[in-house]
């Protein structure tokens, strides 16, 4: 991206850097961020950044814990490596992990919380030296960020009058749908936040479509849709640093479709479940569990026959081969922690993206 450097108005203190940018890599941007002087003590802003990488690929940084200093500090960005590209540098602090602040966590579960975003993952990052600054003035790190930052999934179910929302945007403009939320009604109810905008329907993008194809859209729908909306501050979060929105980032704890974490400890007679590699709806292959026998821990956890896996020990098994998710499974000899999906959820989360 071409980068200005602009200086203000007089008597304005803030320099503003602007980045131009192709619409299509906006994804590509670095984070934008505003440093402002604010008399003696400058302490930066946090910075975002949107990393999206592929399977084969890593995000290009380390995370450490060092003697002597506080936080989780990025190490080892690599040269050229996507973390370098978008703009993180080598002894900023971890302050934030899709939304969640993380400057308090136990490190090994802030980098859990990394591998399990699989392939792609928000952070927020303050440089070394604003972060020791802050700390040292004693401010509460997690006042410096945003509350919420990010989109919904929600899943509606219509009843006799709909499904409880109105669509409104400027006429003639293609793909800028906001939502007005009926009280109690089914939007409302399923978490659609009042005034927010849309951005997917059924997992697909609505940025192209006119008025007229979101409605025949919603009609094909049937009884039920799935909608990923941002309230106006989320919305307004990400367009001012030239991040787009993606459903990976979602919150999701609105929707009916949950995650089931089972931790077992091996009996004499193993967990009592076996795995099978088979092909998911998505054409992918996947990891399933199968053969669950009765009164063993698997069964005991709540493992269902047909559950796919998707996690073990909060390590995300995505690109794994079979042997391999055998291995991570059997890496602790006699107890085992495994994030599943039952078909149903499995098939909606995939009809989503």
């Amino acid at each position: 991206a071409a980068m200005k450097q602009t200086k203000g108005l007089e008597g304005d203190k803030k320099s503003i850097i602007k980045f131009e940018f192709n619409p299509k890599d906006g994804i590509d941007n670095p984070a934008l961020s505003l440093a402002e002087d604010t008399d003696g003590e400058a302490v930066g802003e946090p910075r975002f950044y949107l990393l999206s990488k592929g399977s084969a690929e890593t995000f290009g940084f380390c995370l450490h814990e060092e003697l002597g200093c506080w936080g989780h500090i990025i190490r080892q960005v690599e040269l050229g490596g996507l973390a370098q590209r978008r703009g993180l540098q080598d002894g900023d602090r971890l302050l934030q992990v899709n939304g969640h602040f993380v400057d308090h966590m136990d490190h090994r579960r802030v980098v859990q919380k990394i591998k399990a975003s699989g392939n792609q993952v928000l952070l927020a990052v303050l440089d070394s030296d604003s972060y020791e600054a802050a700390k040292a003035l004693g401010r509460d790190l997690s006042q410096m960020l945003p509350a919420d930052i990010r989109p919904r999934l929600c899943h509606i179910t219509r009843d006799k009058s709909g499904f409880g929302f109105n669509v409104s945007g400027p006429e003639g403009v293609k793909g800028t749908f906001q939502l007005s939320v009926r009280q109690d009604g089914p939007a409302e109810r399923a978490g659609v936040p009042p005034g927010s905008w849309l951005l997917e329907l059924n997992g697909a993008s609505v940025r192209s479509y006119s008025h007229a194809q979101l409605a025949r859209k919603l009609k094909q729908s049937g009884s039920k849709v799935t909608l990923l909306v941002a309230s106006s501050a989320v919305e307004e979060f990400y367009r001012l640093r030239g991040l787009r929105v993606t459903a990976a980032l979602a919150d999701t704890s609105w929707l009916p479709f949950k995650v089931r974490e089972l931790h077992m400890v091996k009996g004499p007679a193993g967990y009592g479940f076996l795995l099978k590699e088979d092909d998911c709806s998505s054409g992918a292959t996947g990891q399933f569990l199968w053969d669950v026998d009765v009164g063993l821990p698997a069964e005991q956890a709540g493992m269902k026959e047909g559950d796919r896996l998707l996690a073990v020990n909060g390590e995300s098994i995505e690109g794994l081969d079979h042997q391999q998710t055998v291995l991570r499974i059997r890496a602790h000899d006699d107890q085992v922690t495994l994030l599943v999906i039952d078909p149903a959820g499995d098939e909606f989360y995939q009809s989503v993206g």
